[in-house]
């Protein structure tokens, strides 16, 4: 067997087709609304981090609450980050606004 073969092999039951949909129907949803966002305030923002979150949190619980390891975890939040720094949003200045840091604004709504 070659290198590597056996850690792709277990990709398809580590990652399913129908947690892949899931997560990136969720992901879309996600970029609309935050493309909807027009001179936003931070409460906007972080109503649509709020909603992805809890999406997020639904999909994970409906694949028995192991749907995100860690480096899925670390990239889904990368993944809001990323999103709302595109869309004009300064992620770390409303992060210190509320007392955080960029990487925790997901926290207080994530069980994943």
């Amino acid at each position: 067997m070659a290198a590597g073969t056996t850690d792709v092999a277990i990709l398809p039951d580590l990652f399913p087709e129908a947690l892949l949909n899931d997560t990136d129907a969720v992901l879309a949803a996600f970029e609309v609304e935050v493309a909807a966002l027009t001179q936003p305030t931070d409460e906007a923002v972080l109503a649509t981090v709020q909603h992805v979150v809890l999406a997020l949190n639904g999909v994970n619980e409906a694949h028995d609450e192991s749907a995100y390891e860690t480096d899925e975890r670390e990239r889904l939040c990368l993944y809001i980050d990323e999103v709302l720094t595109e869309h004009g949003i300064d992620v770390a200045a409303l992060a210190e606004r509320r007392g955080l840091t960029r990487y925790e604004i997901t926290d207080e709504w994530r069980d994943w």
